[in-house]
C-alpha cells in the first residue's frame, strides 16, 4: 500500500523499501503454504529409525556435501531418508507422487520469479552511480531467471544423458550465481541510502486519502 501510494504521488522509492515488499510476498506464500501444519501439538509419537554406523553421505560427491540443505529441500533422489536418529532441518524425503512433486516445483519456480520480479520494480528507481543501477538490474535479472535456467539445464542434461560432474559443475555455477546475486541486492538495499532524493523524505498524507477528514 505503502508503494502504490508512493507511486500514485509521484513520489521516489527506495531499494530498500522494494526489498522489503520482495520479504513481505515471500513471507506471504510460505504463510499460505504452511496453513494447514498442525500448530501446538502436545501428544508427541516417537519414530525409531535403523541406525548405520557408516557416513551415510560419503556416495555423495563433494559438491552435493557442500549443498546438501539444498539438496535435502529439493528432495534429491540419492540423499539417504534415514539419519542419525533425526530429523534433517531441510527434509526431502518425503515421497510426492509424480504430479504432487510437479506442482511443488512449479510453486518454488513461481516463488522464485515473483521474488525476483519485484527486485525489477526498481529498475527506473534513482541510484547514486550508473554502476550500482547496472548492478542492481544484473542481479535482479540474475535471481529472476537463474531458477527456470537450472530447470532448463536438469531437463537438458536428461535429455542428452550427460556426466553427473559436468551436471555438478553447472549446478554449482548456478547456485553460486544465485547466491552472489542476492548478496548484490542486500548490499545495494543499504549503500543507495547514503544519497537519497529530496522526494524520499516526503511522507504521504493518509489523512488525505480518508473521506470526511
Amino acid at each position: 500500500m505503502q508503494l502504490i501510494t508512493r507511486a500514485i504521488y509521484h513520489l521516489e522509492t527506495t531499494q530498500l523499501e522494494v526489498g522489503t515488499l520482495a520479504f513481505a510476498v515471500l513471507n506471504f506464500l510460505t504463510y499460505a503454504v504452511w496453513w494447514d501444519k498442525p500448530l501446538n501439538v502436545q501428544c508427541p509419537h516417537p519414530v525409531y529409525w535403523n541406525v548405520s554406523d557408516r557416513d551415510e553421505f560419503t556416495r555423495l560427491r563433494i559438491l552435493r556435501r557442500i549443498f546438501r540443505p539444498v539438496i535435502e529441500l529439493i528432495g534429491w533422489a540419492e540423499i539417504p531418508t534415514s539419519r542419525k536418529l533425526r530429523v534433517p532441518t531441510f527434509d526431502g524425503s518425503i515421497k510426492l507422487e509424480g504430479s504432487d512433486n510437479m506442482v511443488l516445483r512449479l510453486a518454488g519456480l513461481l516463488i522464485a520469479t515473483i521474488f525476483g520480479g519485484i527486485h525489477c520494480m526498481a529498475w527506473f528507481f534513482a541510484f547514486p552511480a550508473c554502476q550500482e543501477q547496472a548492478l542492481w538490474r544484473m542481479s535482479a535479472i540474475a535471481i529472476t531467471c537463474t531458477p527456470w535456467l537450472s530447470i532448463l539445464t536438469v531437463l537438458v542434461f536428461n535429455v542428452l544423458d550427460a556426466l553427473d560432474a559436468c551436471f555438478d559443475a553447472v549446478y554449482a555455477l548456478f547456485v553460486m550465481l544465485y547466491i552472489t546475486a542476492r548478496a548484490v541486492l542486500l548490499v545495494l538495499m543499504f549503500t543507495t541510502l547514503r544519497d537519497l532524493p529530496p522526494d524520499v523524505y516526503k511522507a504521504v498524507l493518509w489523512t488525505s486519502l480518508v473521506p470526511h477528514l
